[in-house]
């Protein structure tokens, strides 16, 4: 069968000789096909180049993201060396604190509750940090400052439990006898045997007698509550101070009794002074205490340096 053909007629400007070309209808197709495949080659190589100029552009972000990051990191591991050694300092400072309150100490292996031990799991994120020396870097900071977490959790709970138990044994000590009532010397010791200067008999002594002379101030040796003020046959003028915790003291033969029932009082407060009423022979101050309702020597609570 004949192809279909076509003629093109070159016509050239002035003079010279038209020439005619033949072009077949296969070789007409041929050339569009060759025109769109160098179109698509073209294109593709367009895109190819446009990508990779973004890839590069996203990348040289990356890496810039990449440096930042690892100087961030560098940053951080500076303040978690820092902290690390706060919570260092507080663990020792915690130490003295348990002993002054009578606490045990925490075991070492307790202190160092937030270092060592089993990993958790790993995540996929934490597998493709650690194809990086900045991800496994930021591992280990993560890893550090959740051990400085649970270390700063378990001081603050000891520390809690040591400023409760001061506390509690402040307020015992403030409550506690420890000083010398008045000024003077002890004329009279704690005994269960004494001769009785007025009765003239043998009988027991529960307290101890301090010489003082008359008017002198008679102090509280410790806070407490007076209960009693009273006028008492043979003690004359009395003074009773409930300090907690079943002490007692009792002062006797006072002169002027400065205090009322119920009044809170602290230690060196001046709650009397010193005298000679009920039976006594001369001004003196009669001292006595009291744990759980039993005398007991007074001399064992004053704590001062030199006791008579």
């Amino acid at each position: 069968m004949n192809q279909r053909t076509w003629t093109i007629v070159v016509v050239p400007h002035g003079s010279g000789r038209s020439r005619q070309v033949q072009i077949t209808r296969r070789a007409l197709k041929l050339i569009a096909v060759v025109n769109l495949a160098l179109l698509l080659g073209v294109c593709l190589l367009l895109h190819v180049s446009i990508s990779k100029s973004v890839e590069l552009s996203r990348l040289d972000r990356l890496e810039r993201h990449y440096t930042d990051l690892g100087t961030d990191l560098t940053r951080v591991d500076q303040l978690v060396t820092q902290l690390t050694r706060s919570v260092d300092d507080f663990t020792a400072e915690d130490r003295r604190v348990r002993l002054l309150a009578g606490l045990a100490l925490h075991d070492p292996d307790v202190h160092e509750a937030g270092i060592g031990g089993p990993s958790s799991p790993m995540t996929a994120t934490d597998l493709l940090l650690t194809e990086t020396v900045v991800g496994q870097s930021a591992i280990r900071t993560r890893e550090a400052l959740r051990g400085l977490m649970r270390r700063a959790g378990l001081l603050a709970n000891s520390i809690g439990e040591a400023a409760d138990t001061l506390t509690q044994r402040v307020d015992r000590l403030t409550r506690t006898p420890s000083i010398r009532p008045t000024a003077g010397y002890i004329s009279s010791p704690f005994t269960s045997r004494r001769f009785h200067p007025i009765h003239r008999d043998i009988r027991p002594h529960w307290g101890i007698d301090l010489a003082a002379i008359r008017g002198a101030p008679i102090v509280a040796p410790a806070s407490g509550v007076v209960t009693e003020t009273k006028n008492h046959v043979g003690y004359g003028k009395i003074v009773i101070i409930d300090h907690g915790n079943g002490v007692v003291t009792r002062f006797a033969h006072c002169d002027e009794i400065l205090v009322e029932e119920g009044q809170q009082v602290e230690r060196n407060e001046v709650v009397a002074r010193v005298g000679s009423t009920g039976l006594a022979t001369s001004a003196h101050l009669h001292y006595e205490i009291l744990v759980n309702g039993f005398p007991v020597d007074p001399r064992k609570f004053i704590f001062s340096d030199i006791v008579d």
